[in-house]
């Protein structure tokens, strides 16, 4: 039911996620909150049509495709970008831009990242994926458009859920983080804040929030949370880089996605990554989840096998 007189469709990308994704718990929230949602896709698979169960108007398309992104925004006055990484990312955001500003956009919320911030024209980082996106806000600054950044940092999903198998069966975090520090935050907190952004956004225009989660702190720090929500000794073993990137190779990972997650190794051990924002409480009025509480919710991935018989 509205509680709102705003009527228009807001326009959210990279809608086609899993759950837990922002786009598609973007689309949730705002679907929640009584707004009509255009959720953009790129293939009409069972994702898509999980998000039309929900109540979403769906829209197939490709970014690169400018006559696609044009039937995404046609009659949308608020859009928020997200793109998962990718070698064509500042091409589809830079599509995305110039049919904006064609169709008048209102608010352009646009999902970055933190490391963006210590980015500047003599210094990007050796991930080809974090230059695009400070490229991408530069671009959006020279439009002119009504942007709103929103730049989190590392995501709980990225750095502990790909440990889920070593947790599970060796009681271990093992990754190439060293002694630096994160404020990892929970993608559903990133979400809920873009779209308090998107539910009112006049006030919100021309600025940059940075997203982290509650606290900073090390690996050994981040394993004791894990060991209280999980009820066992979990451990952190750091490994080297350079072992991490070759298993991925052997996973098959793209070159332009190793490249991106070892960059984020290598800063994390550099202690990049150290960094506090109470920005998600400030804008949504809730703390944003500890990683005790995110281990929690996700217990299920982490838990020790049963005892064969």
């Amino acid at each position: 039911m509205n509680t709102h007189a705003y009527d228009l469709p807001i326009l959210v990308t990279g809608a086609a996620g899993r759950i837990g994704s922002v786009g598609r718990t973007v689309t949730d929230l705002l679907l929640r909150g009584g707004f009509k949602v255009r959720a953009h896709v790129r293939v009409d698979d069972d994702r898509a049509a999980s998000l039309r169960d929900l109540g979403a108007e769906v829209v197939v398309g490709d970014l690169l495709d400018l006559m696609a992104v044009h039937r995404a925004m046609e009659g949308c006055e608020r859009i928020c970008f997200t793109m998962a990484v990718s070698p064509s990312y500042l091409e589809a955001a830079t599509n995305v831009a110039v049919v904006a500003k064609h169709h008048q956009v209102k608010a352009f919320v646009n999902l970055s990242q933190m490391t963006v911030k210590e980015m500047d024209i003599f210094n990007t980082t050796a991930s080809p994926q974090q230059k695009q996106h400070w490229l991408a806000e530069q671009i959006l600054t020279w439009s002119g458009l009504p942007v709103v950044e929103v730049r989190p940092t590392a995501f709980m999903e990225g750095l502990f859920l790909q440990s889920t198998k070593t947790v599970s069966l060796q009681d271990k975090i093992m990754a190439p983080f060293g002694t630096g520090k994160n404020s990892a935050i929970a993608a559903v907190d990133v979400a809920r804040t873009i779209a308090a952004i998107l539910s009112d956004p006049a006030a919100h225009i021309g600025k940059t929030y940075h997203l982290t989660g509650p606290v900073s702190q090390d690996m050994k720090a981040v394993a004791r949370e894990f060991s209280e929500a999980l009820g066992r000794t979990i451990s952190f073993v750091d490994v080297p880089l350079e072992a991490m990137k070759q298993q991925l190779t052997t996973f098959g990972m793209p070159p332009h996605v190793i490249s991106h997650v070892a960059t984020m190794a290598q800063l994390h051990q550099d202690n990049r990554y150290d960094r506090h924002s109470d920005d998600v409480e400030r804008l949504t009025g809730i703390s944003p989840m500890s990683v005790k509480e995110f281990v929690k919710r996700n217990a299920a991935a982490f838990a020790a096998p049963l005892p064969s018989s």
